[in-house]
Protein backbone atom coordinates (compact mmCIF):
# COMPACT_ATOMS: atom_id res chain seq x y z
CA UNK A 1 0.00 0.00 0.00
CA UNK A 2 1.17 3.51 -0.72
CA UNK A 3 1.09 6.05 2.09
CA UNK A 4 -1.43 8.89 1.96
CA UNK A 5 -0.34 11.57 -0.48
CA UNK A 6 0.01 14.23 2.22
CA UNK A 7 2.41 12.00 4.16
CA UNK A 8 4.53 11.00 1.21
CA UNK A 9 5.36 14.68 0.69
CA UNK A 10 7.04 14.99 4.11
CA UNK A 11 10.48 16.59 3.92
CA UNK A 12 12.43 16.65 7.17
CA UNK A 13 14.93 19.12 5.73
CA UNK A 14 12.15 21.59 4.88
CA UNK A 15 10.63 21.65 8.37
CA UNK A 16 10.93 24.83 10.42
CA UNK A 17 13.66 24.53 13.06
CA UNK A 18 11.23 24.35 15.98
CA UNK A 19 9.32 21.57 14.22
CA UNK A 20 12.57 19.63 13.74
CA UNK A 21 13.34 20.06 17.43
CA UNK A 22 9.89 18.91 18.53
CA UNK A 23 10.15 15.96 16.13
CA UNK A 24 13.48 14.83 17.58
CA UNK A 25 12.25 14.98 21.17
CA UNK A 26 9.02 13.27 20.16
CA UNK A 27 10.92 10.51 18.39
CA UNK A 28 13.02 9.88 21.51
CA UNK A 29 9.87 9.48 23.59
CA UNK A 30 7.98 7.43 21.00
CA UNK A 31 10.75 4.91 20.39
CA UNK A 32 11.58 4.40 24.05
CA UNK A 33 7.88 4.11 24.85
CA UNK A 34 7.61 1.35 22.24
CA UNK A 35 10.66 -0.40 23.66
CA UNK A 36 9.33 -0.35 27.22
CA UNK A 37 5.99 -1.69 26.02
CA UNK A 38 7.84 -4.86 25.01
CA UNK A 39 8.28 -5.64 28.71
CA UNK A 40 4.56 -5.99 29.37
CA UNK A 41 3.92 -9.55 30.60
CA UNK A 42 7.70 -10.19 30.61
CA UNK A 43 8.89 -8.04 33.53
CA UNK A 44 10.36 -9.76 36.60
CA UNK A 45 7.24 -9.14 38.67
CA UNK A 46 3.66 -7.99 38.20
CA UNK A 47 4.31 -4.59 39.72
CA UNK A 48 7.00 -4.00 37.10
CA UNK A 49 4.63 -4.92 34.28
CA UNK A 50 2.41 -2.11 35.53
CA UNK A 51 5.24 0.33 36.25
CA UNK A 52 6.89 -0.06 32.86
CA UNK A 53 3.53 0.07 31.10
CA UNK A 54 2.76 3.37 32.84
CA UNK A 55 6.17 4.82 31.99
CA UNK A 56 5.66 3.71 28.39
CA UNK A 57 2.28 5.46 28.30
CA UNK A 58 3.80 8.64 29.74
CA UNK A 59 6.44 8.65 27.01
CA UNK A 60 3.93 7.98 24.25
CA UNK A 61 1.78 10.79 25.62
CA UNK A 62 4.77 13.13 25.35
CA UNK A 63 5.40 11.88 21.82
CA UNK A 64 1.81 12.56 20.78
CA UNK A 65 2.05 16.19 21.90
CA UNK A 66 5.44 16.75 20.31
CA UNK A 67 4.64 15.06 16.99
CA UNK A 68 1.32 16.87 16.76
CA UNK A 69 3.11 20.16 17.39
CA UNK A 70 5.72 19.37 14.74
CA UNK A 71 2.93 18.71 12.24
CA UNK A 72 1.16 21.89 13.23
CA UNK A 73 4.33 23.95 12.73
CA UNK A 74 4.97 22.32 9.36
CA UNK A 75 1.50 23.37 8.20
CA UNK A 76 1.09 20.61 5.61
CA UNK A 77 -1.60 18.61 7.35
CA UNK A 78 0.52 15.88 8.91
CA UNK A 79 -0.95 14.36 12.05
CA UNK A 80 0.79 12.61 14.91
CA UNK A 81 -0.22 9.28 13.32
CA UNK A 82 1.28 10.28 9.97
CA UNK A 83 4.57 11.13 11.62
CA UNK A 84 4.65 8.02 13.79
CA UNK A 85 3.54 5.43 11.27
CA UNK A 86 4.45 6.63 7.77
CA UNK A 87 8.07 7.66 8.15
CA UNK A 88 10.89 5.27 7.29
CA UNK A 89 13.77 4.78 9.70
CA UNK A 90 16.02 7.38 8.05
CA UNK A 91 13.37 10.05 8.73
CA UNK A 92 13.43 9.48 12.48
CA UNK A 93 15.57 11.78 14.59
CA UNK A 94 15.86 9.91 17.88
CA UNK A 95 19.15 9.17 19.60
CA UNK A 96 20.51 5.63 19.31
CA UNK A 97 20.12 4.92 23.02
CA UNK A 98 16.34 4.63 22.87
CA UNK A 99 16.29 2.22 19.92
CA UNK A 100 18.70 -0.18 21.61
CA UNK A 101 17.09 -3.56 22.39
CA UNK A 102 15.92 -4.06 25.96
CA UNK A 103 18.42 -6.76 26.85
CA UNK A 104 17.85 -8.17 30.31
CA UNK A 105 16.16 -6.19 33.07
CA UNK A 106 19.47 -4.70 34.24
CA UNK A 107 20.18 -3.31 30.75
CA UNK A 108 16.74 -1.73 30.63
CA UNK A 109 17.19 -0.16 34.08
CA UNK A 110 20.61 1.18 33.09
CA UNK A 111 19.06 2.77 30.02
CA UNK A 112 16.21 4.13 32.12
CA UNK A 113 18.59 5.72 34.61
CA UNK A 114 20.56 7.37 31.83
CA UNK A 115 17.61 8.56 29.77
CA UNK A 116 15.15 9.51 32.51
CA UNK A 117 17.89 11.55 34.20
CA UNK A 118 18.54 13.26 30.85
CA UNK A 119 14.84 13.99 30.32
CA UNK A 120 14.63 15.34 33.87
CA UNK A 121 17.25 17.97 33.08
CA UNK A 122 15.82 18.56 29.59
CA UNK A 123 12.29 19.30 30.75
CA UNK A 124 13.50 21.32 33.70
CA UNK A 125 15.35 23.58 31.25
CA UNK A 126 12.52 23.69 28.71
CA UNK A 127 10.11 25.13 31.26
CA UNK A 128 11.92 28.42 30.51
CA UNK A 129 11.68 27.97 26.74
CA UNK A 130 10.62 30.95 24.67
CA UNK A 131 8.19 28.63 22.89
CA UNK A 132 4.99 28.53 24.94
CA UNK A 133 3.90 25.11 23.69
CA UNK A 134 7.22 23.48 24.57
CA UNK A 135 7.31 25.20 27.96
CA UNK A 136 3.80 23.94 28.75
CA UNK A 137 4.69 20.39 27.74
CA UNK A 138 7.85 20.56 29.83
CA UNK A 139 5.91 21.60 32.92
CA UNK A 140 3.70 18.52 32.65
CA UNK A 141 6.37 16.07 31.51
CA UNK A 142 8.81 17.12 34.25
CA UNK A 143 6.49 15.62 36.87
CA UNK A 144 6.31 12.37 34.92
CA UNK A 145 10.04 11.98 34.35
CA UNK A 146 10.73 12.77 38.01
CA UNK A 147 8.99 9.48 38.76
CA UNK A 148 10.74 7.70 35.88
CA UNK A 149 14.11 8.79 37.23
CA UNK A 150 13.34 7.72 40.79
CA UNK A 151 12.00 4.37 39.60
CA UNK A 152 15.23 3.71 37.70
CA UNK A 153 17.39 4.90 40.62
CA UNK A 154 15.65 2.50 42.99
CA UNK A 155 16.26 -0.50 40.75
CA UNK A 156 19.86 0.38 39.91
CA UNK A 157 20.70 0.69 43.60
CA UNK A 158 18.76 -2.46 44.47
CA UNK A 159 20.53 -4.53 41.83
CA UNK A 160 23.95 -2.91 42.09
CA UNK A 161 24.14 -3.22 45.87
CA UNK A 162 22.40 -6.61 45.98
CA UNK A 163 23.86 -10.02 45.36
CA UNK A 164 27.09 -10.74 43.54
CA UNK A 165 25.10 -11.84 40.49
CA UNK A 166 22.79 -8.81 40.46
CA UNK A 167 25.81 -6.51 40.86
CA UNK A 168 27.58 -8.17 37.94
CA UNK A 169 24.55 -7.89 35.68
CA UNK A 170 23.85 -4.31 36.65
CA UNK A 171 27.42 -3.32 35.85
CA UNK A 172 27.14 -5.19 32.54
CA UNK A 173 23.93 -3.26 31.84
CA UNK A 174 25.74 0.03 32.30
CA UNK A 175 28.53 -1.11 30.00
CA UNK A 176 25.95 -1.99 27.35
CA UNK A 177 24.21 1.39 27.29
CA UNK A 178 27.07 3.79 27.99
CA UNK A 179 28.25 4.20 24.38
CA UNK A 180 24.91 5.95 23.76
CA UNK A 181 25.39 8.54 26.50
CA UNK A 182 27.55 11.14 24.66
CA UNK A 183 24.97 11.56 21.89
CA UNK A 184 22.44 12.87 24.43
CA UNK A 185 24.62 15.88 25.18
CA UNK A 186 26.08 16.56 21.76
CA UNK A 187 24.96 19.94 20.38
CA UNK A 188 23.33 19.58 17.00
CA UNK A 189 22.51 22.02 14.24
CA UNK A 190 18.85 22.31 15.20
CA UNK A 191 19.30 22.98 18.91
CA UNK A 192 22.11 25.44 18.21
CA UNK A 193 19.82 27.38 15.87
CA UNK A 194 17.17 27.82 18.59
CA UNK A 195 19.00 29.45 21.53
CA UNK A 196 15.84 30.89 23.11
CA UNK A 197 13.69 27.84 22.41
CA UNK A 198 15.76 24.66 22.76
CA UNK A 199 17.67 23.44 25.78
CA UNK A 200 21.43 23.43 25.28
CA UNK A 201 22.31 19.69 25.26
CA UNK A 202 25.83 20.25 26.58
CA UNK A 203 24.47 22.43 29.37
CA UNK A 204 22.35 19.55 30.67
CA UNK A 205 25.27 17.23 31.29
CA UNK A 206 26.80 18.60 34.54
CA UNK A 207 23.59 18.23 36.59
CA UNK A 208 22.89 14.89 34.91
CA UNK A 209 26.35 13.61 35.76
CA UNK A 210 26.10 14.75 39.37
CA UNK A 211 22.89 12.80 39.89
CA UNK A 212 23.89 9.68 37.95
CA UNK A 213 27.32 9.48 39.56
CA UNK A 214 25.66 9.73 42.96
CA UNK A 215 23.38 6.82 42.09
CA UNK A 216 26.29 4.71 40.87
CA UNK A 217 28.20 5.39 44.06
CA UNK A 218 25.20 4.39 46.16
CA UNK A 219 24.83 1.23 44.07
CA UNK A 220 28.57 0.37 44.39
CA UNK A 221 28.85 0.50 40.60
CA UNK A 222 31.54 2.00 38.37
CA UNK A 223 30.90 4.54 35.63
CA UNK A 224 31.91 2.80 32.37
CA UNK A 225 34.60 4.11 30.04
CA UNK A 226 33.49 2.79 26.63
CA UNK A 227 35.94 2.34 23.79
CA UNK A 228 33.44 3.60 21.23
CA UNK A 229 30.42 5.90 21.09
CA UNK A 230 27.31 6.04 18.96
CA UNK A 231 26.38 9.07 16.88
CA UNK A 232 24.17 10.09 13.99
CA UNK A 233 20.64 9.54 15.29
CA UNK A 234 19.73 13.23 15.12
CA UNK A 235 20.75 13.17 11.44
CA UNK A 236 18.70 10.09 10.57
CA UNK A 237 21.55 7.58 10.73
CA UNK A 238 20.36 4.65 12.81
CA UNK A 239 21.27 1.14 13.85
CA UNK A 240 19.51 -1.87 12.39
CA UNK A 241 17.51 -2.10 15.62
CA UNK A 242 15.27 0.84 14.69
CA UNK A 243 14.01 -0.85 11.52
CA UNK A 244 13.18 -4.01 13.47
CA UNK A 245 11.27 -1.92 16.01
CA UNK A 246 9.33 0.09 13.42
CA UNK A 247 8.14 -2.94 11.47
CA UNK A 248 5.68 -4.24 14.10
CA UNK A 249 4.91 -0.72 15.37
CA UNK A 250 3.83 0.50 11.93
CA UNK A 251 2.44 -2.73 10.48
CA UNK A 252 -1.24 -2.31 11.32
CA UNK A 253 -1.41 1.32 10.25
CA UNK A 254 0.33 0.63 6.94
CA UNK A 255 -1.76 -2.48 6.29
CA UNK A 256 -5.00 -0.50 6.62
CA UNK A 257 -4.28 3.07 5.51
CA UNK A 258 -6.99 5.53 6.41
CA UNK A 259 -8.79 3.09 8.72
CA UNK A 260 -10.21 4.35 12.00
CA UNK A 261 -11.65 2.59 14.99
Amino acid sequence: MSPPAVTSALSIAALPATAKYALALGDDALILGQRLGEWIADAPQLEEDLALANISLDLIGQARILLSYAGELEGAGHTEDDLAFWRDDNQFRNVHLVEQPNGDFAVTMARQLVFASYQYELYRALQDSGDEALAALAGKAFKEVSYHREHARTWVVRLGDGTEESHRRMQAGLEAVWPGVPELFEPDEVSLSLPSVAADPAGLEPHWARFVDGVLAEATLTRPTPRWRSRGGRSGLHTEHLGHLLAPMQHLHRSHPGASW
